[in-house]
């Protein structure tokens, strides 16, 4: 079987091909650093012979004691006594503030809604009301209409 082919002449005034450089994409250089090696020591060292081992000077906290339940409360450190009352007296403050500011937008909105809610139910409430009125002078018609 022979396929159909189209000549074309030379002369039909197609433009050439446009020619389309290749992109030479070069791989990416990366620079590797290098690092010494780490000396792990071993997990059984010791110190030798006739060394004492330093003392780490750990201080026991303060304790409170509460001679009526028998129990010893450590007292926190200053820092972090100024830290909880600092972020508490910061917690109320802007609580405090916030709702005084934010107090009268919020009744102005629950104003605003409030009236259009109560609109919209007038509204249904009238379509309501005129489409029972309209169903009502119906029945009336066709009560008539029959007798």
């Amino acid at each position: 079987m022979k396929l159909p082919s189209v000549n074309l002449p030379e002369g039909f005034g197609l433009p050439k091909g446009l020619l389309i450089p290749q992109a030479e994409l070069k791989p990416p250089n990366a620079h590797i650093p290098a690092f010494p090696a780490i000396v792990v020591p071993p997990t059984d060292l010791r110190p030798p012979q006739g060394v004492e081992p330093e003392s780490t000077g750990q201080v026991q906290p303060p304790k409170l004691n509460i001679p009526v339940l028998d129990i010893q409360m450590p007292i926190p450190e200053t820092a972090v006594v100024v830290t909880a009352v600092t972020t508490a007296v910061v917690a109320v403050a802007t609580t405090s503030v916030t709702q005084s500011l934010f107090e009268p937008i919020k009744k102005k909105v629950q104003k605003f809604l409030q009236g259009k809610i109560n609109k919209w139910k007038e509204n249904r409430k009238k379509k309501k009301d005129s489409s029972e009125s309209s169903k009502t002078q119906q029945r009336i018609k066709n009560t008539k209409s029959k007798s």
